[in-house]
């Protein structure tokens, strides 16, 4: 018994497993090792791992392979960052400490309503990875459906800024703007950001990478410039600048919303309130004062109707003033995709089509960025009321939005080429008719299939519109892929479903599936 216990206080040591477990951080363990055995630790278990000056709180998993020896812990790829230690460092691993936080949120369970208190325990130990996904998903839940107030939205939007970095640009005004999402294709913060840049104007852009879409704004921007920017990067690239499109992951710019975005996604819960504080949590963080959302209504995307619009924009723009931000928010189309491309090189063609004025560039995704523009423009009092579009057009068209793009592409690390598929096939038209309907799920889920956004080449170019005249055989769409294989895939699941392109023959009536 005693070498036993001696045995279990020895340091292990770290390997790194190379497994890509997300952002949840989790470490392997030998289910017959010491450590489990005097310390009684189970798979799914939390444990405590101290090495290298730092405390790395992680999911245990057990293994029985001989892959992984008695005196050895594996770490998963987030577990690894967090540890920054070396191979074979020595480790010590422990039960984690009690987590105060719990008990507010059994409480709001039971129906006790959430103070900023409260709520800044629980992202503290959100945004530092204790909270395991099981608490994680017990949060979103009791969040979702309304289950939190004007207040309570308030009070968490503070704690999600506060339990991280927060940026001050010393200047004013700090523009910026965000898209709701749910459209393929909607990619026009490349476009806003070098116009409003162009006319003087301070615009730090952070932005995402897709998790359930076939591209982020950040995939998009990196087929043409690096986005992983650090603090300091971030800021000799806007003060040179005056604007930049960063991928916001690597700053601790409200760390606590990307963890609950990855619980919160696959649950698809439906809460205004996360939503919201989401949204406004990284607007304030990233030192933004005024801020325009770009709201897409349509009856695929996030917000569905005029009703759910009008609820959404005001929650925005009261809590907004509540932390100190100006929000307007702007309704925009959501019944088909923006511009031609679906995935990361394809919607960043688009954005070079439209920059460098190309004859056939996607005029709705040029007319869609010029009206956002328009309403930073005229929001920064760069421009009067109204005069913002025609301000915004002068600078795309004479050449000073592609002259600044180029210089911001530069200023993070140099410019790049989107690439192309080595794989194309074309989805042509059943029948002739008029394009009735396009199911931008279904459209996003094929270019996805296809491989975007994990191969930045894959996704789908749009040929047609709502509206469009074809004929039997034209083509509708062009999936786009890195391998035969994936695109044989993704058309394997556009013939199983309807139709993604609905035509409406002679007289409105549609053909058969």
């Amino acid at each position: 018994m005693i070498d036993t216990v001696l045995s279990a206080t020895r340091p292990l040591r770290a390997r790194r497993a190379g497994i890509d477990t997300y952002q949840q951080p989790v470490v392997y363990l030998r289910g017959d090792c010491p450590v489990c055995r005097a310390e009684g630790f189970q798979s799914q278990a939390q444990v405590e791992v101290i090495g290298n000056g730092r405390h790395v709180l992680a999911l245990l998993h057990q293994v029985q392979g001989d892959w992984l020896r008695h005196d050895e812990i594996a770490f998963s790829e987030a577990a690894w960052s967090l540890l920054g230690a070396a191979d074979g460092a020595e480790v010590d691993v422990r039960h984690p400490p009690v987590q105060d936080s719990l008990a507010p949120l059994r409480a709001k369970v039971h129906g006790t309503r959430f103070d900023y208190t409260a709520l800044r325990l629980l992202m503290e130990d959100v945004s530092h990875g204790r909270l395991s996904d099981i608490h994680l998903a017990s949060l979103v839940t009791v969040c979702a459906g309304g289950g939190l107030d004007f207040d309570e939205t308030v009070a968490l939007t503070r704690a999600m800024v506060d339990v991280g970095e927060r940026i001050d640009w010393g200047v004013s005004p700090v523009m910026d703007k965000h898209c709701i999402g749910g459209l393929p294709g909607n990619r026009t913060t490349l476009l806003v950001v070098p116009i409003v840049a162009a006319c003087g104007v301070l615009m730090p852009k952070t932005s995402s990478r897709a998790i359930t879409s076939a591209a982020g704004t950040a995939d998009a921007m990196e087929t043409l410039a690096p986005v992983d920017l650090d603090l300091a990067t971030m800021r000799r690239v806007v003060e040179r600048e005056g604007g930049c499109i960063a991928w916001g992951g690597t700053t601790r710019i409200s760390p606590a919303d990307d963890m609950l975005i990855r619980v919160e996604r696959p649950l698809s819960l439906d809460s205004e309130g996360l939503l919201v504080a989401s949204i406004l949590s990284k607007k304030v963080a990233a030192g933004s004062q005024r801020v325009l959302i770009d709201l897409p209504v349509g009856p695929l995307t996030k917000v569905r109707s005029a009703a759910a619009a009008e609820q959404l924009s005001r929650s925005l723009v009261a809590v907004g003033a509540a932390l100190g931000i100006q929000v307007r928010v702007q309704r925009t189309d959501g019944t088909q995709p923006v511009g031609r491309g679906i995935g990361p090189a394809l919607e960043a063609m688009d954005v070079m089509a439209v920059l460098e004025r190309q004859p056939d560039a996607p005029a709705d995704l040029r007319e869609r960025a010029l009206q956002i523009a328009a309403g930073v423009l005229e929001m920064a009092g760069r421009s009067a009321a109204g005069a913002g579009e025609a301000l915004a057009r002068e600078v795309l068209a004479d050449g000073r939005a592609l002259a600044k793009f180029a210089a911001i592409r530069e200023a993070q690390g140099g410019a790049r080429q989107p690439p192309r598929a080595a794989h194309t096939q074309p989805v042509t038209a059943p029948a002739a008719g008029t394009v009735r309907a396009i199911d931008t799920r279904l459209v996003a889920r094929a270019a996805k299939l296809a491989g975007a956004p994990r191969d930045p080449a894959a996704g789908a170019t749009m040929h047609v519109r709502l509206g469009d005249r074809v004929e039997l055989g034209q083509p509708l769409y062009t999936l786009h892929a890195e391998s035969a294989g994936a695109l044989q895939y993704a058309l394997s699941f556009v013939r199983s479903q309807l139709p993604l392109v609905r035509i409406g023959q002679d007289g409105g009536r549609s053909p058969a599936p």
